[in-house]
């Protein structure tokens, strides 16, 4: 059997209850509010593993990117050996509803993963 290809397409856990190492390491997690009031600020971190990813030069996160629904929110973008894989930002929601905080995030040896989170912006 081949050798999985990470760089083609989006990954993704297959199971999001029972995670494997490579899972482990490079599914983003998505902490924020499960409801929150429109028009007022909220935090969204954003970790890449619930076991965190190193930083070395020759294997690291590149980047990641917010999204809220189909609203980008932003890239932040990181230094090998200078940087932790986690940010936390500031967002104000107006639009009242369920939505969904995506974050997608680039390995430079296992490429790119996502993960959402809903939410209810009451």
């Amino acid at each position: 059997m081949a050798e999985k290809n990470f760089f083609l397409g989006m990954n993704k856990p297959e199971d999001s209850v029972n995670l494997n190492e490579t899972e482990k390491k490079h599914t983003p997690v998505i902490e924020a509010p499960d409801n929150i009031k429109a028009g007022e600020p909220f935090e969204v971190t954003v970790i890449v593993g619930t076991i965190l990813h190193v930083m070395e030069p020759a294997h690291h996160i590149q980047w990641i990117d917010v999204y809220a629904g189909e609203n980008y929110l932003t890239k932040v973008v990181f230094t090998p050996g200078f940087s932790k894989p986690k940010a936390t930002l500031t967002v104000v929601l107006d639009s009242i509803g369920k939505t969904s905080l995506k974050a997608v995030e680039r390995c430079n040896i296992h490429g790119m993963w996502e993960n959402t989170k809903n939410i209810s912006v009451v």
